[in-house]
């Protein structure tokens, strides 16, 4: 006997996909779901499933799908952004009838919300799933997969890149154009901050064996379940998430709309989505009907080595609004052979990445998964000598992506008026006994961003290599100074020599140049420490700070995450 899937937004773009994918297997009995019922009609036409008007806000809806008697109830209908007063009702109506249910939600509160139910989910015997969908469902499986041996996770990325062909429907424009300028918390070095939605504005390529690569395309921030649910479900330090628009005039000209919402002139750009949708759907003809999706893990292996691992997914021909609805079609079979356990989570690891492939294998799609090793800087400079520095030492410059390390320091400063004018120009802190200090090293590439908080003064430098591996060069630049230092390795201690400086390009004379006596070491209590001493040759002692430091970016609960933080670590 056939399985009754009632799919609500069935007609649409996604919810579209996945009646399509199950109403040729005669196992199930597909009803196209909706508030309009000539849309539910006009999709069924010539298809063997049958159309129903539900509306998901009605007085009935409960009576609606007890009529339908489904055995699961899948809501592809969206935005789910926007269910603020009772967002599970739709679910709670399936449970009363008896079915179970999915949804194919792209956020991140209501994803995890959906856990309130677990008792009366669990109590029936149902299963209730949220995020059943490109995320988290599917780029957890990618985790989960490439995570396998580390015993670290330092960061944890999804980018989701579309063809600017692939149809789109208005909840998603909605979705996405309700997040542009927008705050946007999300996990970095083992604390929550506040980035903005639609920015830090990176270019991508994508590649796998088989498919043209997806080249050059821009991906920004943006808010997905991956965002709150992968530091817990994973212990990851840093998680991020990424889009990006086919068209840089499509991407560019959204992140110059959201700059009203981000100076906080405007509220939101989500009134806006009609018009952007229409005007998107003008430039439909240009671009690509190839889109993609990677998702990368960052962390260290069992035998201590960095390594970063990506699955990459690209999809042509516009098969891509298949994807979303991949999932779903997965475990409406695995609920059909009731091989999914009752309750009601997120849908985090509920299927395996070689499931997910062995069903992306009938569209248009290519798969690849690589590993590279990517050495920490610090170690890739040092080279042999690395191995010669305590275990402290070298965990403070094990960076993958972010670390943070937070201690008390001893701050001194020269009283001579030359070098007061000197500290002040180089943000120096003042002076103080016992201040409170925050160290926060960021890894891009084969450079380093670290920002030093002694109190409430914050300064920051940008150190890369200056010379071959094993050199021991390096260059930290304070603003408009860079120094050349020639790092040194003696009796456990890592030493930083000033080789030679510059002020806005132009080399200091040796006999100007600041005399610098920096050091990192282990005290007698196991914490790595530093003392660093600046003297100017006619100005005299300028600062002195010393130090310990200690790891501050395990991973915490989500509700242990303390005040929330901009993404340069002031208090929101």
């Amino acid at each position: 006997m056939s399985k009754t899937i009632l799919i609500i937004g069935g007609y649409g773009v996604f919810g579209g996909k996945l009646a399509d994918a199950l109403s040729d297997d005669p196992a199930f009995d597909v009803i196209v779901a909706g508030r309009s019922l000539s849309s539910a009609e006009r999709f069924c036409e010539g298809k063997p499933c049958r159309p129903l008007l539900l509306d998901t806000a009605a007085p009935d809806l409960a009576a609606t799908l007890a009529g339908a008697r489904p055995f699961i109830v899948v809501d592809a209908s969206g935005p789910f952004q926007a269910r603020s007063d009772a967002p599970y009702r739709v679910a709670e109506a399936a449970l009363a009838c008896g079915a179970h249910y999915l949804d194919l939600s792209d956020d991140g509160a209501f994803t995890s919300g959906i856990s309130v139910l677990n008792a009366t989910a669990t109590a029936k015997g149902l299963t209730v799933l949220s995020g059943v969908s490109s995320v988290p469902a599917l780029s957890s499986a990618a985790v989960a997969s490439l995570a396998e041996d580390l015993t670290e996770i330092d960061h944890i990325e999804s980018v989701i890149l579309p063809g600017n062909r692939a149809p789109r429907g208005l909840s998603v424009v909605r979705a996405i154009v309700g997040q542009a300028g927008q705050p946007l918390p999300l996990w970095r070095a083992g604390r929550l901050v506040s980035a903005t939605g639609w920015g830090e504005r990176r270019t991508i390529t994508l590649d796998a064996p088989g498919a043209r690569p997806v080249r050059n395309r821009w991906a920004s921030l943006i808010g997905a379940p991956d965002l709150t649910l992968f530091p817990d479900h994973f212990h990851a330090r840093s998680v991020t998430f990424r889009a990006g628009l086919d068209l840089k005039l499509m991407h560019g000209g959204l992140a110059f709309l959201s700059l009203p919402v981000r100076w906080g002139l405007i509220r939101s750009l989500s009134p806006l989505a009609p018009a952007l949708k229409w005007m998107a759907d003008r430039l439909e003809p240009f671009g690509s009907s190839t889109g993609g999706m990677r998702v990368s893990v960052s962390g260290v292996t069992m035998d201590g080595r960095p390594e970063q691992r990506d699955w990459t997914l690209i999809v042509r021909g516009g098969d891509g609004p298949s994807i979303p609805a991949i999932p779903a079609e997965i475990l409406c079979r695995r609920l059909a052979a009731g091989t999914v356990p009752p309750g009601a989570r997120p849908c985090l690891g509920e299927f395996t990445l070689a499931e997910a492939e062995a069903a992306l294998a009938r569209l248009r799609t290519a798969t690849a998964r690589t590993r590279q090793e990517t050495p920490f800087i610090f170690e890739n400079i040092l080279g042999e000598a690395w191995s010669a520095l305590p275990s402290e030492i070298r965990e403070l410059h094990a960076i993958t992506h972010a670390r943070r390390w937070t201690g008390r320091a001893r701050i001194e400063r020269g009283t001579g008026l030359i070098s007061r004018l000197a500290g002040a120009f180089a943000g120096f802190p003042p002076a103080g006994e016992n201040v409170p200090v925050s160290v926060e090293m960021t890894r891009r590439g084969t450079k380093e961003t670290w920002v030093r908080t002694f109190g409430a003064r914050r300064f920051r430098s940008f150190l890369s290599p200056a010379g071959p591996p094993g050199s021991g060069r390096i260059q930290e630049r304070f603003g408009l100074m860079r120094f050349r230092i020639g790092l040194q390795v003696r009796e456990g201690r890592l030493e930083y020599p000033v080789l030679s400086g510059s002020f806005l390009g132009i080399p200091w004379p040796a006999f100007l140049l600041p005399r610098s006596t920096t050091a990192e070491f282990v005290d007698p209590e196991g914490r790595a420490c530093f003392s660093v001493r600046i003297d100017l040759p006619f100005g005299g002692h300028v600062v002195s700070y010393s130090g310990w430091l200690l790891p501050d970016d395990a991973h915490p609960r989500l509700s242990d995450a303390g005040p929330h933080l901009d993404a340069s670590g002031r208090e929101a």
